[in-house]
């Protein structure tokens, strides 16, 4: 019994018991970014596709994605296990569904042909199938053939779309005018002379550019209208498992290949080019398919914007209790507000930037500088501008509580030895005191950043989107465009794991932009650390 006293008051129990708690929280983290990897990277490879026949003489063309052992009721009552299989089988457009479970004991055989061919579509996802015709000519097609009127179709499309976009380009200077004259014509009898005169002025305008751009905008329409009709000629012919032929326009496959003729180093190729694609490409297919590019280019923007908002807010407030307010009760009150600000819930910070910053702040701007724009609203909606804003606020008591402790690191005698050399006290805090507690304000910023990168429910109403048609940043002056909406990879997870119409397709998604999520949060934070340690060994008197 002594010997257990002792040890309790040794501490021994204890020490042990937080190595334990450490060692357990370690594990469940290598363990959540062990699945993650496991269930996000293992969807790129391309696996073989078999040939599933049944005994009922049904045909299955797909990816062997899972095996399970099922209980059901056998004929007597009795529960027994039934091994099934997953298969990937494509063709959403045929079957309404990519994956089903079939009875290992239903199956005849399994074949792998070496034909089988998976189609990467824009549209439904992936087609599996056997290539029978192309462009018209019958029998099987040649591979290289087919990757030649692959890449003449796609070249096409790219041509297409910018024909388009130069159509654009050609009209966007008259839907202005337009929308001018909309608004106009809208008032009916109730203009005033001088708005009639603009309203005929602008008329003859648009007479007169149209009569300018015509004959390039027909121009461009011709060379696009020659393109489409190539395009159509470039079709391959596939047949499904079940005898079904189907016609597949090239210029829509984003690529092609039989993973049953691939060798080890070509399929580590293909893989190594899907998970280019995952951080280059933009999403499609309701984001279950393609990349997050957008998504990723929203969120470190947004960090970096918030950033720039919390740092300067947090630091002058810690800095303003710390070293310039009378300690006292009110003080103490701001404190005790500061601290429990932490503990708001963050939807609660969405709805004030909602009422404060979109609605307030945003609807005064457009009333002062963008009136001409109205009804439509351009900083009085959400955009990337109030996210960050909103953020900010929410990481802000994060950094004033991170500040203050780096402030009161900073020795007594360092700041009295400043003054007694003369130096103002805004010249202490300048040149010895803020310094010297840099290594606790950027561990602020590194706690916010964590916070803030991983926050969904304030975006969800100040500007985060499914899909974002532009990026917040373009050649466009003023080339970086603050009122835009933006795409979050928080977000995405959201969107892709609860709100897609094929959940079952989109689990490899979501496991991928997780860890895409969290990776790029530790590479956030490892810059600031490594700046951190830095400032800390170049102040390291400050510790004494």
């Amino acid at each position: 019994m002594a010997g257990m006293n002792y040890f309790r008051q040794k501490g021994d129990a204890y020490i042990f018991t937080t190595s334990m708690a450490l060692i357990l929280s370690l594990g469940m983290v290598v363990f959540m970014i062990a699945v993650i990897l496991v269930k996000g990277l293992g969807f790129f490879w391309p696996a073989d596709l078999v040939l599933v026949e049944m005994k009922d003489g049904t045909r299955y063309l797909g990816e062997i994605r899972g095996k399970a052992i099922v209980r059901e009721l056998n004929e007597m009552g009795e529960q027994v296990k039934v091994p099934e299989i997953k298969l990937r089988v494509g063709n959403r457009d045929l079957y309404g569904r990519d994956f089903l479970w079939v009875k290992k004991g239903d199956v005849l055989r399994i074949v792998r042909e070496p034909d089988a061919t998976a189609f990467e579509r824009e549209e439904y996802g992936v087609f599996f199938g056997f290539p029978v015709a192309l462009a018209g000519k019958k029998g099987p097609p040649d591979l290289e053939a087919m990757k030649e009127a692959h890449r003449q179709a796609r070249k096409n499309w790219r041509e297409i779309e910018k024909i388009q976009g130069r159509m654009n380009d050609l009209l966007r200077p008259i839907s202005r005018l337009y929308r001018e004259l909309s608004l106009l014509e809208s008032r009916g009898g109730k203009l005033s002379p001088e708005e009639k005169q603009r309203l005929e002025d602008l008329g003859r305008k648009v007479d007169r550019l149209e009569a300018e751009i015509a004959p390039a905008y027909q121009q461009l329409q011709m060379r696009m209208e020659t393109l489409e009709a190539r395009n159509r000629q470039l079709v391959v012919t596939v047949q499904t498992a079940e005898g079904q032929a189907v016609e597949l326009p090239l210029h829509r496959v984003i690529r092609f290949y039989q993973p049953n003729r691939m060798s080890v180093w070509q399929k580590s190729k293909y893989y190594c080019g899907k998970l280019w694609e995952f951080v280059s490409a933009g999403p499609r297919e309701s984001n279950t398919e393609g990349g997050v590019f957008p998504a990723i280019f929203g969120t470190v923007l947004m960090v970096m914007i918030m950033s720039i908002a919390v740092v300067p807010f947090g630091v002058l407030a810690a800095l303003y209790l710390n070293e310039y307010a009378p300690q006292g009760p009110v003080v103490r009150l701001i404190r005790l507000s500061v601290n429990n600000l932490a503990g708001v819930p963050s939807i609660v910070y969405g709805v004030f930037g909602l009422g404060f910053f979109i609605y307030t702040v945003g609807g005064t701007i457009d009333q002062l500088f963008f009136r001409s724009k109205l009804p439509e609203p351009t900083f009085g909606t959400g955009g990337i501008l109030w996210a960050s804003l909103t953020l900010a606020l929410l990481t802000v008591p994060v950094v004033v509580v991170a500040t203050e402790e780096g402030l009161l690191a900073v020795p007594r005698a360092n700041r009295e030895g400043a003054l007694a050399l003369g130096a103002t006290k805004w010249q202490m805090i300048r040149k010895i005191v803020i310094p010297n507690a840099t290594p606790g304000i950027l561990t602020g910023l590194i706690l916010a950043i964590s916070r803030g990168a991983g926050e969904v429910a304030p975006l969800m109403i100040t500007g985060v989107v499914k899909l974002a048609p532009s990026l917040p940043i373009d050649g466009t002056f003023p080339f970086l465009h603050l009122d835009r909406k933006f795409m979050h990879l928080g977000f995405h997870i959201y969107d892709v794991g609860f709100q897609s119409p094929n959940v079952e397709a989109a689990k490899p998604m979501v496991y991928m932009t997780a860890l895409l999520l969290i990776t790029i949060v530790v590479a956030l934070n490892l810059i600031a650390i490594v700046v951190r340690n830095r400032l800390r060994k170049r102040y390291r008197t400050a510790t004494f």
